[in-house]
């Protein structure tokens, strides 16, 4: 019986010896693959800056009444393709047109008035007093003169009328006959001004420049990728945001005849800052940092060494290695 329990005792021992062995080539199996490994190569790094973009027109005419009054005529409605100089709509302008009638009259009452008393005292001695008469006469014939003129622009003023061609956007008075206040307009976009908008802060206007290209992706379209330009970088701060940015504009490769592109859109617009070609690059997590000096664990024989790294431009995720490292070395990052 002793020798039963001395033989099973050996057994049990023999059985947990094997499976702390197992174990532990599991957890040395586990944590030598959580460690992740780079072969370093020559690549092309690219170094981007991505900005917000929104659709803008330069030639967007909003057209107001100077006063209010009774709507006579409205010949467009939203969605219309106007001319340029084509008119829109216009007040009743038969008070003004009567009122610049009695102006009319009032000047030629005032003009005659004038010219018969410069001519009773054409062979008079022109005294101080009949000076003073003659120029309180010519001051009266000035005023009829602007009140004409004045009334002539009311008259002018009572019609609408668009700048540019394009399309008509907004109608705040699309019945004829009723009354209208100052404030209701007409808008008119020239869908050929269109240009794509982008805000830059402080740190980042310095990197553009006029000419410069990019890739513009409307979330609209968001597998479409188009060419865009900078045509203008502000030299000063866009009004009204509450940080200081600098507005840039970017005309667009592709054409809009079908109007794809529309006033308010948004995308995404990618700019290239700076490139370089063929040259040795690894991910940005494989390297760190200690006491001011950069540093990789390189695979040295079955070892892996802590090598002092010297490190140039970087892009998104990846870093350029300017020494400490060659084609085909392979690097660990143990962080993982």
């Amino acid at each position: 019986m002793k020798a039963f329990f001395r033989t099973w005792w050996k057994f049990t021992l023999m059985l947990s010896i094997l499976a702390g062995i197992v174990a532990n080539h599991l957890i040395t199996s586990r944590n030598e693959a959580s460690i992740a490994s780079y072969q370093v190569k020559r690549q092309d790094l690219t170094q981007t800056l991505t900005l917000t973009g929104t659709v803008n027109a330069d030639q967007d005419a909003i057209l107001k009444f100077q006063t209010g009054g009774r709507l006579a005529w409205i010949g467009v409605k939203a969605g219309d393709t106007v001319r340029a100089y084509q008119g829109l709509a216009s007040l009743d302008q038969r008070d003004v047109e009567n009122t610049l009638k009695q102006q009319l009259n009032l000047y030629m009452k005032t003009r005659w008035d004038f010219e018969q008393l410069k001519e009773d005292n054409a062979s008079k001695i022109i005294d101080d007093r009949l000076k003073r008469i003659l120029e309180k006469s010519q001051f009266d014939l000035n005023n009829s003169v602007l009140s004409v003129e004045l009334r002539a622009l009311a008259v002018e003023y009572a019609t609408l009328v668009s700048p540019v061609s394009g399309i008509v956007t907004r109608v705040d008075m699309p019945v004829a006959g009723v009354n209208i206040n100052a404030s209701q307009a007409i808008e008119v976009v020239n869908p050929e001004s269109m240009y794509v908008s982008v805000l830059a802060d402080q740190t980042e206007v310095g990197q553009l420049q006029k000419g410069m290209k990019a890739d513009v992706i409307f979330d609209a379209y968001p597998s479409e990728h188009i060419g865009g330009m900078i045509t203008s970088v502000a030299f000063t701060p866009k009004a009204g945001e509450t940080s200081t940015v600098y507005e840039a504009k970017l005309t667009l490769t592709a054409t809009n005849d079908t109007y794809k592109y529309r006033l308010g859109m948004t995308s995404d617009v990618n700019f290239v800052t700076s490139e370089k070609k063929d040259v040795l690059a690894i991910p940005t997590s494989f390297v760190k940092e200690e006491k001011d000096k950069k540093y990789v664990f390189k695979s040295v024989g079955a070892k892996k060494e802590k090598i002092t790294v010297q490190v140039g431009q970087e892009s998104d995720d990846l870093i350029q290695i300017v020494s400490g490292l060659t084609q085909g070395d392979v690097i660990y990052d143990t962080s993982r």
